[in-house]
């Protein structure tokens, strides 16, 4: 029997865009805990079609992985703990189904049972615009004491690259889960050599923003 003093994590991969952010949360999380992954098979579709890497470069984050379709598997049972689960991305269908408590695979019951064991749950959405039918259901999984956090990365670290944007997102997940990290900047950091002082606006004279 494995006993482990890691937290184990669980985080699943649905077809929805944004799998650099899926790359990188899962790199993130394979130094921080023992991860288990699921991904369903329209995420591996997004993946081909997004990610020049193998498919094994993501399952060899993981600490054991599943199919979609395995409802025996661990964690689709209250009775095995975990101390959280993220789906990154989560797509509108993968929304839909969780909350509205349909467990029609593997992912959907693992997000369930979180849920109701009061663990944390964290959904990445990525999907624009939003209709009203997924605005009901973001505000059925707030209700029910899950995470609705977008994929909407903040620019206030000046990210270079692809991966500056997808780290910063990750380090925001980290937070809803809890999970202590050093990944991230935040706002208020020194990140940069800043042109303007701290108690200088850049925004002067006429053409200035007005942010409210």
């Amino acid at each position: 029997m494995h006993h482990s003093t890691r937290k184990r994590i669980v985080l699943a991969v649905t077809g929805a865009s944004g799998m650099p952010y899926a790359r990188t949360l899962a790199n993130m999380l394979q130094d921080l805990c023992e991860l288990h992954l699921i991904v369903s098979k329209a995420g591996w579709l997004v993946w081909d079609q997004e990610m020049a890497e193998p498919r094994e470069d993501l399952l060899g984050t993981a600490f054991c992985s599943y199919s979609q379709n395995d409802l025996a598997a661990p964690p689709a049972s209250g009775s095995w703990r975990h101390q959280g689960m993220v789906v990154c991305p989560c797509s509108m269908a993968s929304l839909a189904a969780i909350a509205n408590g349909l467990g029609s695979n593997l992912i959907h019951r693992a997000a369930d049972v979180t849920l109701k064991e009061r663990q944390r749950l964290v959904l990445v959405t990525r999907e624009t615009p939003l209709n009203s039918i997924h605005l009901e259901n973001m505000l059925s999984i707030t209700r029910a004491g899950g995470v609705v956090l977008p994929a909407s990365p903040g620019f206030y670290h000046r990210p270079q690259t692809i991966q500056d944007i997808a780290r910063q997102l990750c380090g925001r997940i980290l937070d809803s889960l809890g999970m202590e990290h050093e990944l991230t900047p935040r706002w208020g950091d020194e990140l940069h050599d800043s042109p303007h002082p701290a108690n200088q606006t850049p925004f002067q004279g006429e053409n200035s923003w007005n942010i409210a």
